[in-house]
Order: structure tokens, then C-alpha cells, then sequence
């Protein structure tokens, strides 16, 4: 910690305000009672455009977005881009399915993704299916947030366990009190911290390394230097993977449970469209974070060597920042990059509580649960969630909850036939759908599973760039590995509704074919948006 002093006094300076504020958040915009899903699991459903944008904006931006997406350009260079596309291709992609979805949930109650699923396609077997997998894909998204606080820590020269438990202990004990207001409230100086910092960095650091030029020139002289299939621009071989991942991660982001979250959180349709219309905003920053990959290969930065004498390339971004920020300022960025975990790991673990607390607890444990009931059990089940962050950080290899993470985006992709094309129509069977999902996500492990990652020496598990060479093609193309299993997914969903058509094997009881179900209150439009002609 030698020499470090400044920054860590900064860093927890900042820490403490927000642990302060997370405590606070259950008295600002205070209800009657926190004592249900509604209140503590959805701030009320009342945010307004404001908090939503920062809301949303700190759910989906993560501390592991701004330590893992500069890594991958400083290691593969053009291809690290692909995080810009797809958060500007999925606004779009979800400006009319979320306002949908506000709406039924809005009119019916509901509070998960699962939820609908239920009430939609009358399938508790279904609903369970992607409540599963949406805890399944939110776990290790938790844990990277963890890895995105241990980047800082071990570039402030601390290591050990003990400081991230303690910072998760303190997240629990306040999202425990505050629910959703405490992530809301908080983001408020988290995004304020993130823009500040790059901005200062792609102004400062640049003038420091003799310009943009020869940021460029140092990273494509690197790039020049290896055989492997990266460099400043796309090549043949890798065109295929940039735009499938950006369009198949796209198609993943707002399909898991804490996207919703923030969202059903809005008080109304209008604050959804405006946030979709402003969010890209959040775009051209990433970009700039990106582009802190290529100014640490300029800087000629190294990543901090573990105990195990392996580099961590996580630590790249706040090695850069104590290599050039003045002490206090690498302090606040580091606060920056820390407090950028708090946010989304509070949304994440809320929102895997209600999927726990809606459709396991209440479908399968206790029908008749009281709103309070149901309040607690995700409280306790948000605690555990975290515990569970933890122990993937304390028992597994950091690398393998990356890895974790990876799966996890292929797997919650297969939960798009049944979420965003259950909006919109209910031609698809629900034992098509289920058979759909299995098939998807069993042809999506097996890619990642036939996937090496020569540079560490993974033979499996080693990205999400399947060689279309493992299909037959004389090709070195590549493509992104959940994109394939999505295909599968549907062909199969589609052919297994046809043949439970053929024989005759019922649909389940569903209440969603009123003309009413998308009936918003005050918003006559959404009569436009009825099903019948669908089914």
C-alpha cells in the first residue's frame, strides 16, 4: 500500500458518502409501508425520467464494463469495440418491447420477466424455466462486480478478501433497508464520478502521451507484432464475430431480470421512451472508455502480476490511472470504478430476490403469501444472493466467474422466444417454447466448450468466438457463440409448437387475450396494442 496513501483516503472518503446515502435512500421518497415488492423491490413504481436515466444508466453500465471492455481493446484491439454498436443497436431493439411490457406489468402486478411468462403463456413449468435461468445468468454477473473492485484494491497494492467483504457487507446491510431507492440514489454520484474521470482522461492523459496519433500508432505497432487475429481494424476473419456479438449482446441486455427492474421501477410509458431515446448518451462515453485500452498500450502499462505470476488484464484502466492521474485524482477514479459496483450488484441481487420471492416462493412454497411475506423472503433472499457473490470470489478463480459470466449471456438469451416474442404473440406452444430453450442452451454450452483460448492456455471455455470451421465451413471466420444457440432455439420452439399443434396437445390457461391486457391507464394508445389478431 506504499505510496498509495492518497488514493485509498480518496477512495474511502467516497466510499463512506455512498454507504451513507444507501442507508438514507429508505427515508427519500418514503411510502407508508416498505413491507412489499411493489415499495422495496420497485421503489414504489414512481421514479421519474431523471432517476430511470441514472437508474437504468448504472444498472447496465457496470464496474466490470469499465475495467473489462478497455482490457479486451488493449488485448484484442478493434474487436473490443464491439460494446459500442450493441448499446446504440439496443435502444431501439427495446424502445417498444419495454414499453409493453410496462405496461401489461403495470396493469397485472408483475414484477418479473417470469411473472409475465405465467400469466401469458399459463405455464408454471415455463415460468420456472426462466426464473431459473435468470438467477442462473445474475449470479456471476454479481460476483464480476466484485472483480471489478478487486482491480482497484490490487492497484492500490491490497490484497486479500477481507476489504470486499466488508464493502458487500455494507451494500447488503443498506439494500436490505433501503430496496431499490438505495441503487436509485446512488447512482446519482456514481454517473456524476464516471463522466468526470474520462472525460479528464481523454483529454488529459492523451496530451501527456504526445497525442492521439501516437496512441494509435503504439497500439497498431503492437497489434503488428502478433499473430493472432487482432489489430486497430476488424480483419476477415473476426467481421462476422463483432457483429454477431454486438447484435446477440444487444438482444441479451434488457432479457436480464435487473434491466427489467429499473424499468418496471418507472412511473409511467413516457419515462420509458424518453430513456431510451437519451441512454445512448451513456454510448459515447463507453466509447471513450474504450479507447483508455489503446492509451495504456501507449503508456506502455503494465497489469498488476498475481501471487500466481499471472497478469491480471482487469487491472490495466486503474493501473493507467495511477500511472498518470495525479494521486488524489487516481483516487477519485478509483472511487469511480468501486462505487460502479454498488449500483448494478444492489439492482442485480433485488431483482434475483423477486424472481426467487414471485415465482418459487409464491408458485411453489407459500400460494398464499401476504404482500409482507413476500417483502421479507426477498430481503433475506437479496442477502444470500450477495453471500453467494462473495463465495464465488473467495473459492473460485476470478477467471472462471468471467467465464461464468460468458455463459451466463448465452444462456438468458434463450429466454427471448418466451419474454420478448411472448409480447407480441402467442403462436409459439408452450412445450415448443420450453423444448426451444433446452435445445438453445444446450448447443450454446457445447460451443463454448469447443472454444480455446490459446494466449492462457484454455482449451476450453476460452471466449465466445466459435470457429465455423467446428461446423464443416473452410473458413477461420468466426461467430458469436449465443447467437448460434438463439437460431437453434427458435427453430426448434418453432417446430415443436407445430408438432404439439399437430397433436393437439392443449395450450395452457391464459388470461392475456382480453382486450384490455395492454390497457395503460391515461394512455389511450396502448388499445392499439391489443393481441387478438395474434393468436
Amino acid at each position: 500500500m506504499s505510496g498509495h496513501t492518497t488514493e485509498l483516503v480518496v477512495f474511502i472518503l467516497l466510499f463512506v458518502l455512498v454507504s451513507g446515502m444507501g442507508f438514507v435512500a429508505a427515508r427519500w421518497r418514503r411510502p407508508n409501508d416498505l413491507a412489499s415488492l411493489n415499495e422495496w423491490g420497485l421503489g414504489g413504481r414512481s421514479f421519474g425520467s431523471w432517476i430511470t436515466w441514472f437508474l437504468v444508466g448504472g444498472d447496465l453500465y457496470t464496474a466490470y464494463t469499465f475495467v473489462a471492455v478497455p482490457a479486451l481493446v488493449f488485448s484484442s484491439g478493434a474487436l473490443g469495440f464491439y460494446a459500442l454498436p450493441y448499446t446504440v443497436v439496443v435502444y431501439p431493439l427495446v424502445f417498444l418491447v419495454l414499453a409493453r411490457m410496462w405496461s401489461v406489468s403495470h396493469v397485472h402486478g408483475f414484477v418479473t420477466p417470469a411473472d409475465f411468462v405465467r400469466a401469458r403463456f399459463g405455464s408454471p413449468t415455463l415460468a420456472l424455466v426462466i426464473a431459473i435461468t435468470g438467477l442462473v445468468a445474475t449470479m456471476p454477473y454479481i460476483a464480476l462486480q466484485l472483480v471489478g473492485i478487486e482491480a482497484v484494491l490490487k492497484s492500490m497494492g491490497i490484497t486479500g478478501h477481507l476489504p470486499i467483504i466488508i464493502a458487500f457487507a455494507i451494500l447488503a446491510a443498506y439494500t436490505y433497508q433501503s430496496g431499490l431507492r438505495a441503487p436509485a440514489l446512488i447512482a446519482f454520484v456514481k454517473d456524476a464520478l464516471i463522466y468526470i474521470v474520462i472525460l479528464a482522461a481523454v483529454i488529459y492523459i492523451p496530451a501527456k502521451l504526445g497525442g492521439w496519433d501516437s496512441i494509435f500508432d503504439a497500439a497498431k505497432a503492437k497489434f503488428d507484432k502478433t499473430p493472432a487475429p487482432d489489430g486497430i481494424i476488424l480483419n476477415a476473419n473476426n467481421q462476422l464475430q463483432y457483429i454477431t456479438l454486438a447484435f446477440g449482446s444487444a438482444l441479451a441486455l434488457f432479457l436480464y431480470p435487473h434491466s427489467l427492474t429499473g424499468v418496471l421501477a418507472s412511473k409511467n410509458r413516457n419515462v420509458i421512451k424518453r430513456n431510451m431515446s437519451a441512454l445512448p448518451a451513456y454510448s459515447f462515453v463507453l466509447g471513450l472508455i474504450a479507447l483508455l485500452g489503446f492509451m495504456a498500450i501507449a503508456a506502455g502499462t503494465k497489469p498488476v502480476v498475481g501471487a500466481n505470476g499471472k497478469a491480471d488484464t482487469n487491472t490495466i484502466v486503474p493501473m493507467l490511472f495511477d500511472q498518470l492521474f495525479p494521486d488524489w485524482f487516481a483516487g477519485v477514479a478509483y472511487a469511480a470504478i468501486g462505487i460502479g459496483a454498488l449500483v448494478p450488484a444492489a439492482i442485480m441481487s433485488i431483482a434475483a430476490a423477486n424472481l426467487f420471492t414471485r415465482n418459487i416462493y409464491r408458485e411453489y412454497l407459500n400460494k398464499n403469501a401476504t404482500d409482507a411475506q413476500e417483502a421479507n423472503v426477498s430481503k433475506i433472499v437479496s442477502l444470500v444472493v450477495k453471500v453467494g457473490a462473495v463465495l464465488c470470489i473467495l473459492l473460485l478463480d476470478p477467471q472462471f466467474s468471467i467465464d461464468l459470466q460468458l455463459i451466463g449471456g448465452v444462456i438468458i438469451l434463450q429466454t427471448l422466444p418466451s419474454v420478448a416474442l411472448g409480447l407480441y404473440t402467442r403462436w409459439f406452444h408452450k412445450g415448443g417454447l420450453i423444448a426451444g430453450w433446452a435445445a438453445g442452451l444446450g448447443a450454446g454450452v457445447w460451443m463454448l466448450y469447443l472454444i480455446p483460448n490459446p494466449a492462457n492456455g484454455k482449451q476450453h471455455f476460452g471466449g465466445s468466438a466459435f470457429a465455423l470451421s467446428n461446423l464443416g465451413f473452410d473458413t477461420k471466420m468466426t461467430i458469436y457463440a449465443g447467437f448460434l444457440a438463439l437460431i437453434v432455439n427458435l427453430v426448434v420452439a418453432a417446430l415443436g409448437t407445430l408438432l404439439f399443434r399437430a397433436i393437439k396437445v392443449a395450450d395452457g390457461e391464459d388470461a392475456t387475450t382480453r382486450d384490455e391486457y395492454f390497457a395503460d391507464e391515461g394512455d389511450p394508445r396502448v388499445k392499439d396494442l391489443d393481441l387478438a389478431d395474434s393468436h
